[in-house]
């Protein structure tokens, strides 16, 4: 059994429209897995595609790959029997992606594909190159316009050694993006392992080296970035430290949080913002691509993430508080 689950979007605007049916394979809907080396759970993609098919002809067929190869390619089988008119692919498992593409080529139904390559399919991805990028040239404009002259030390914290395309084309953004303010300050990569106590420790020992110069921090999520505030907090280097983040999830921004990281009355943070990802809008900006497709329209090759740097000016207006209160 694949585990489908069927949902319908109907609307009075539509109504006499023709509906189409979708098919969404998320990589996973386990709550407690994050995504892409960031904040974001599967089932914030998957809420992200039923609330992005409201106000669309759109009934979503929803499937989850569990991260499994098996799994994912018999979802496929299932949208095939269904004769789905679209197939929406999120799966890093190049194998059996290279599978699901073979078999519904062969059933003539066209795939978008999401954050990772699905035979020829138009692809909608995080660039995450791009991301790492705003982030350095944020930490290089910040220190030459508050630190002009002063000696600096950088790092990029995290798990650096992690070998996935995605991470280590964030942290060539990163250098990229810092050298091109700052060619002289060379950011040191030190490595978390994706350990909070970890990257609280590896900052506090590289603090200490730099004793006589002003502190840049590029983190590789978020949840890195709130234990460097804690690093930095605990030695007494909030003045002369400053900190900007990957992926802008909940942690960071808000929520339920009583310690808002990014806010409006925050804004001497010592975190000065997260370049968002926008994992929680996949939905949003992956069906308009799915529904001109449907239609017969074009679409680019590839799509990418509109990202942007997210600070206490600007977090409200791309992340409206729910509750003003």
């Amino acid at each position: 059994m694949s585990g489908a689950v069927a949902l319908a979007a109907p609307t009075r605007a539509v109504a006499q429209q023709r509906r189409f049916t979708v098919g969404f394979a998320n990589i996973t809907n386990d709550p407690g897995a994050r995504l892409e080396g960031l904040g974001f759970s599967g089932e914030e993609v998957r809420s992200s595609f039923v609330l992005g098919a409201r106000g669309l002809p759109i009934d979503l067929v929803l499937y989850d790959n569990a991260r499994e190869p098996a799994k994912t390619i018999a979802n496929a089988e299932d949208a095939i029997q269904r004769k789905v008119d679209l197939y929406i692919q999120y799966c890093d498992d190049q194998a059996a992606n290279d599978e699901v593409a073979r078999r519904l080529a062969a059933a003539r139904i066209p795939v978008l594909a999401v954050n990772y390559p699905v035979g020829n399919a138009p692809l909608y991805a995080a660039d995450n190159r791009v991301a790492g990028r705003i982030a350095g040239e944020a930490l290089g404009k910040f220190a030459l316009t508050t630190w002009p002259g002063r000696v600096l030390a950088a790092a990029i914290l995290g798990t650096v050694k992690d070998p996935s395309k995605a991470v280590q084309a964030r942290i060539v953004g990163i250098t990229e993006g810092m050298n091109r303010h700052l060619p002289n300050v060379a950011p040191l990569q030190l490595d978390s392992g994706g350990n909070f106590l970890e990257a609280q420790g590896q900052l506090r020992r590289f603090i200490a080296k730099e004793s006589g110069a002003q502190i840049l921090v590029a983190t590789l999520d978020d949840a890195t970035a709130l234990a460097a505030k804690i690093a930095v907090e605990t030695v007494g280097r909030v003045p002369d430290t400053v900190i900007v983040s990957q992926g802008c999830d909940p942690s960071v921004r808000g929520g339920a949080s009583s310690n808002k990281v990014i806010h409006p009355n925050n804004r001497n943070s010592v975190v000065l913002g997260s370049v968002a990802y926008f994992l929680d809008r996949y939905g949003r900006d992956a069906l308009p691509l799915a529904w001109k497709m449907l239609q017969g329209e074009t679409v680019p090759a590839r799509a990418f993430t509109s990202h942007v740097l997210v600070t206490a000016s600007n977090v409200f207006r791309i992340y409206p508080p729910i509750d003003m209160n």
